[in-house]
């Protein structure tokens, strides 16, 4: 079933969710007990202000991270960390160290790029510092979309503190984590595919935030709270729709 816009007709709570996500509000996205079983804060990088991310690092306190669409990562250039240090000439010993299948017991690679900031900022940490350079990247991201030229290193240095996360080619037929869920949720939203993600920890047993508890939390905030068999449901629609499955 289609609705007014001829985009597939989501399920209310995915509709909601792309609405608050077009509207810069925060939603909450679990991932799946399988996977990392944590709940991530999830919005737009190109809306984040200041005081987004104070609130990602008091009420989520993981790590403040912004994932990108494949194909835009790919036109920056943006590599996948672990294959840097691979193919670095460092010592052997420093290159074991990267990430080979079969490290990470929930997955097969790592999602991680480089750590950016931009170079308008001081430090690069403070929330004013780091919401410039999330905002700077989902406006880049935004030209490359478009097909217009952009490189990473008129606006950005490396090392910063801002995480970027490559999402996969594949997107979820291939990898299933935050990165690729936050991304899948940009692309039914119809907004540039750059999103930040930060994990929500427990402040008392030194754990992930339980799925119980960050549902309190949504009820509390009046955030979308979702899991990512909901986003993979409405995704596969989204893309029986453009005719890609």
């Amino acid at each position: 079933m289609k609705s007014e816009t001829g985009n597939p007709k989501y399920s209310d709570l995915i509709e909601n969710a792309l609405e608050d996500i077009r509207s810069g509000k925060f939603v909450l996205l679990y991932d799946s007990e399988k996977r990392e079983g944590e709940t991530d804060f999830v919005i737009s990088a190109i809306k984040t202000q200041p005081e987004d991310v104070q609130k990602m690092r008091k009420d989520g306190g993981g790590l403040i991270c912004v994932s990108i669409g494949p194909n835009e990562a790919e036109k920056l250039s943006l590599p996948y960390f672990a294959d840097i240090v691979k193919n670095s000439d460092m010592g052997s010993e420093v290159k074991s160290i990267a990430e080979v299948e079969g490290d990470i017991a929930y997955d097969k690679k790592s999602s991680f790029s480089i750590w950016l900031n931009h170079r308008e900022n001081r430090t690069g940490i403070p929330d004013n510092d780091r919401s410039l350079t999330i905002r700077k990247l989902g406006e880049m991201v935004k030209r490359v979309k478009e097909g217009k030229e952009a490189h990473i290193y008129d606006e950005f240095r490396t090392p910063g503190h801002t995480a970027t996360l490559r999402a996969a080619k594949g997107l979820l037929n291939e990898r299933r984590g935050q990165t690729e869920l936050s991304i899948a949720l940009a692309e039914m939203a119809n907004i540039t595919p750059a999103m930040v993600v930060c994990e929500m920890l427990d402040d008392y047993n030194g754990k992930a935030l339980s799925k119980d508890d960050a549902i309190k939390y949504a009820k509390k905030e009046g955030f979308v709270f979702l899991e990512g068999k909901d986003v993979v449901e409405a995704y596969e629609l989204f893309l029986e729709e453009k005719g890609e499955k």
